[in-house]
């Protein structure tokens, strides 16, 4: 019985649970993104440069023991390459957005402040500084 109850306990912590979250939205999220990359940016940049195929591009070494071609495909390394570049670039605008929407914590005032007569660091409230026993004027 134990460990059925410790197992419940970890499943359904709260770190847990968000980790899991975290995974489908980020799943969902990445087909997204590659959409973007397959089907909007990099069209363009094919037409651009006049229907290169980034995939198609190979450099032969030579031919094996049953004739087919062996091949460095350096067409696909490049397109990973822009894939990878462009799937950072569309996360980082992402994250600085959601960023953006977080509440920003409002500012305390600080709870010191220096002496006027003797430039000690007293508290904020004080009246009368314990350094020189001067009488500060109150800050609002």
């Amino acid at each position: 019985m134990g460990f059925i109850q410790d197992f419940k306990t970890f499943a359904v912590k709260g770190n847990v649970v968000d980790l899991a979250v975290a995974v489908v939205i980020g799943a969902a999220f990445g087909k997204i993104v590659t959409s973007l990359v397959n089907d909007i940016v990099m069209p363009p940049i094919g037409y651009a440069m006049r229907g290169v195929d980034f995939s198609k591009l190979v450099y032969v070494l030579g031919m094996n023991a049953e004739g087919k071609a062996v091949t460095i495909n350096y067409g696909n390394f490049i397109n990973n390459c822009l894939h990878f570049l462009i799937i950072a670039f569309a996360i980082f605008i992402a994250i600085r957005q959601v960023g953006r929407l977080k509440r920003k914590p409002e500012k305390l005032p600080p709870e010191t402040r220096k002496c006027p007569f003797c430039m000690e660091v007293i508290a904020t409230k004080a009246i009368k500084c314990k350094h020189c026993t001067a009488d500060v004027p109150a800050t609002m």
